[in-house]
């Protein structure tokens, strides 16, 4: 939740004129980004308090005022009352995702110990300067090029990414050479892995398990003492997650109303 807030904030910051705006109701984060954004949506909601029907009929009007669909990231663990009152209101389920932890501050796992080892004096992972997170926001944006319908929405997305306060980005480089990204939020001991790409050449050289290792190594040093990620059920990205010693928590619901 509160890493997509820092989202929204760094959009503001990058285009004041955007409209992206969060607000705060029955406990719930809802957040416009732009109409088509995957952080426009509501996170936490029926997690810390019930919403009232009145509660609903804000957020609608937020998202409605804004011309975005509504959407609510849905935990299991919210109040049982949500589901039937979201479907009486002619919500959808739309998409699943699962989220996924791994304890740390005491021994690397081994999987995670295993690819640190893969740091050699030609692949280097490090942190990058208050200058460099234009090349930090390029060389995320260039790992999904061959996704060639999504370059504009990537490099949009990589630029604001890159301004959210707070957060601490990496940089994976082969003979000085950067061939991958990633970025790490960090909010109350909990570590959140925000988004890593390689570019496609550089691809299974090690560069993702390096930044995943120098990433969890960096936040139990900051005090972390839990890590999370967000995966696609059974995707790959899941599955290398749990060869990481992740495991699953949880798997969430979008539910999703177009309103006219």
């Amino acid at each position: 939740m509160c890493a997509n807030a820092r989202f929204v904030e760094a959009r503001t910051r990058v285009a004041p004129d955007s409209g992206a705006q969060w607000i705060e109701v029955a406990g719930a984060y809802a957040m416009f980004d732009a109409a088509n954004s995957p952080c426009t949506q509501t996170f936490g909601l029926g997690l810390f308090q019930m919403p009232t029907a009145a509660d609903l009929d804000r957020i609608e009007a937020f998202f409605k005022d804004r011309g975005a669909p509504v959407m609510h990231e849905v935990s299991p663990l919210a109040d049982k009352a949500l589901l039937p009152m979201l479907h009486e209101r002619g919500y959808r389920p739309l998409e699943l995702s699962s989220v996924l932890f791994l304890p740390i501050g005491g021994e690397a796992s081994p999987a995670t110990a295993a690819r640190a080892a893969e740091s050699t004096e030609s692949l280097q992972a490090r942190i990058v300067s208050d200058d460099e997170k234009d090349l930090w926001a390029r060389t995320m944006a260039e790992g999904w090029r061959e996704f060639t319908e999504f370059a504009d929405y990537m490099r949009d997305l990589m630029a604001v990414s890159s301004a959210i306060e707070g957060n601490t980005l990496f940089l994976a480089e082969l003979n000085g050479r950067p061939i991958a990204a990633g970025g790490l939020a960090m909010h109350g001991g909990v570590a959140l892995l925000a988004g890593a790409s390689t570019i496609p050449e550089w691809r299974r050289r090690g560069a993702q398990n390096l930044l995943l290792a120098s990433r969890l190594e960096h936040a139990a040093r900051s005090g972390c003492d839990l890590a999370m990620f967000c995966a696609e059920p059974g995707s790959s990205s899941q599955r290398n997650a749990q060869r990481h010693g992740f495991q699953i928590a949880y798997t969430r619901i979008k539910w999703c109303r177009e309103l006219g």
